[in-house]
């Protein structure tokens, strides 16, 4: 591990260098004006990152699985030769180190690294492949029994209640049956991080991560349908009053009451300082009134987190207010029961199993005592305490996504049969798995350092930020990897990549796309956590 160790080192320094162009460059021009330069730095922090992570991971293994090292191997490989070349922020954005200037820096991390640049890793991308036909995978263990048995729990779940049925659900556009989200309950799913004293498990974001990345596997829609809860949750036990946390979390925890999320409006979409929607206060309740769009599990949900414009004279983020809203939940014939509110569904090519709505509010009614904490103008700050639990259980949700896009494509790849062998013995659809692998890995190891971070105390915008944008990457590189291998056959709706694809898209997009993450990690790197 010494070479990794020497080539973490100078990716460190590539990163310092990187950084200080750029905070010599936002010193004269506003971030906005520079995004390039600004995103591409903040794609190499994440990567340094990855790889510290990769690294921590691999010699905490103490040499127990021989395919940590190659994993960790390749995932240095790549990654500083990206580094030093060019780093892809998206399909056909690629940051160049002359974009900040660092032409001397990169030849000098990769005159540090020649051994590793220059190496043939033809043989070990192989071996990884091999070991992954004959059923091996890399460490996952978290060196604690407690945990490990978790993750042992819900992956069971995820074989037996899950994985059999999530692409019928898909194709038909059917909500999760309530019997597997009354087992999901059962198991915990909807209270892990809440408090014991409400009712929940009272477990942290390292958790919450294994249990979100296992349900992925089998669907991102079982994985996601805690979110809703994890966002509620977070902003009672954070911003409500006692009353509030004692009349809710309970119920939350326990998965009587199902949860939305109502926060974005059309033609909004990140800037949340111009939401419209307005929320009125009368004698005894509050009047709501305006349009919020992509709201997840609208119909079946039970109570509305809903941020609203409750001061209109003040600007901006100011004036908005968080509600807690309860509303009937909806059936099939009747998805929006409840007077003033109204509803229609979006199509989506995937993320399906809770859909997706825009939501009309006229008039409708809110409790009096519906004010989080009831406190006014402090909306925005409730809502971004969740923002880094959101992302991180995003993070997880991708990781998810990324293994299942692996275990389908080495599935196909050994069935296959053309030119008369396994179409596993080609070294292109080897090397699609070998690194794929590597992604997915780097992913897990990152996502579980900003949950790490969170349930140490620590401020974790930047590491959330980092988790959610690398681990996006993976999820849609791994699915679109997966069904290449898949040919012809991996287009055709009956096969299950189909979905992976469709779901693995959004992930770049929700919970603040991948611009928005490249910025918050830049800003918050180079001008410091305000």
């Amino acid at each position: 591990m010494r070479d990794l160790r020497d080539a973490l080192t100078a990716a460190q320094a590539y990163r310092g260098a990187a950084q200080a162009a750029l905070a010599e460059r936002l010193a004269a021009r506003p971030i906005d004006s520079d995004q390039r330069a600004a995103h591409g730095f903040a794609w190499v922090a994440t990567m340094v990152a990855a790889l510290e992570a990769t690294l921590d991971w691999c010699e905490s293994g103490q040499d127990s699985n021989p395919l940590d090292a190659k994993i960790a191997t390749l995932a240095f490989a790549e990654s500083i030769g990206q580094l030093a070349g060019g780093l892809p922020m998206g399909q056909n954005e690629i940051f160049r180190p002359v974009d900040l200037g660092l032409s001397v820096e990169a030849r000098t991390l990769a005159e540090a690294c020649t051994g590793l640049l220059d190496a043939d890793h033809a043989v070990t991308r192989a071996a990884v492949t091999a070991a992954l036909a004959e059923g091996h995978w890399p460490s996952e263990t978290l060196r604690d029994a407690d945990l490990d048995a978790i993750r042992e729990q819900y992956r069971r779940f995820t074989d037996a209640a899950i994985l059999p049925n999530a692409h019928s659900w898909h194709l038909a556009n059917a909500l999760i049956p309530d019997a597997t989200v009354q087992a999901m309950a059962d198991l915990g799913t909807f209270g892990v991080c809440i408090p014991e004293e409400f009712g929940g498990l009272g477990l942290g974001k390292l958790v919450m991560c294994i249990v979100t990345e296992e349900l992925s596997r089998g669907w991102i829609g079982a994985g996601s349908l805690g979110t809703r809860s994890e966002i509620a949750g977070e902003l009672i036990a954070t911003g409500g009053t006692d009353a509030q946390k004692a009349e809710w979390l309970p119920k939350i925890a326990s998965g009587a009451i199902l949860p939305t999320a109502v926060f974005t409006e059309p033609d909004v979409g990140s800037d949340l300082g111009s939401l419209q929607t307005r929320a009125r206060r009368t004698s005894d309740h509050w009047v709501i009134d305006g349009a919020k769009n992509w709201i997840t599990h609208a119909a079946r949900s039970d109570l509305m987190t809903l941020l609203a414009r409750t001061l209109p004279d003040a600007r901006g983020y100011a004036g908005l207010s968080m509600l807690l809203v309860p509303k009937p939940r909806g059936t099939e014939a009747d998805p929006f029961p409840a007077e003033g509110m109204s509803g229609s569904e979006i199509e989506v090519l995937g993320y399906r199993g809770m859909r997706e709505y825009a939501l009309q509010f006229d008039a409708m009614r809110a409790p009096a005592d519906a004010l989080l904490g009831g406190a006014e103008g402090q909306g925005f700050k409730q809502l971004m305490r969740t923002f880094e639990g959101a992302r991180i259980q995003t993070a997880a949700r991708a990781v998810g996504v990324a293994r299942r896009a692996i275990e389908l494509g080495l599935d196909y790849a050994l069935a296959r049969k053309q030119f008369g062998r396994a179409i596993i013995d080609f070294p292109r659809v080897a090397d699609k798995l070998a690194m794929s692998l590597v992604d997915f890995v780097m992913a897990r190891e990152l996502s579980y350092a900003a949950a790490r971070a969170k349930d140490g105390g620590k401020r974790c915008d930047i590491e959330a930020g980092m988790a959610k944008l690398l681990a996006a990457r993976a999820a849609w590189s791994n699915a679109d990897a997966s069904l290449q291998i898949h040919g012809g056959n991996g287009y055709a709706l009956e096969y299950e990549i189909s979905r992976l694809l469709c779901d693995a898209r959004i992930l770049n997009i929700f919970e603040g796309a991948a611009e928005i993450q490249a910025q918050v990690i830049a800003r918050g790197l180079v001008e410091g956590r305000n």
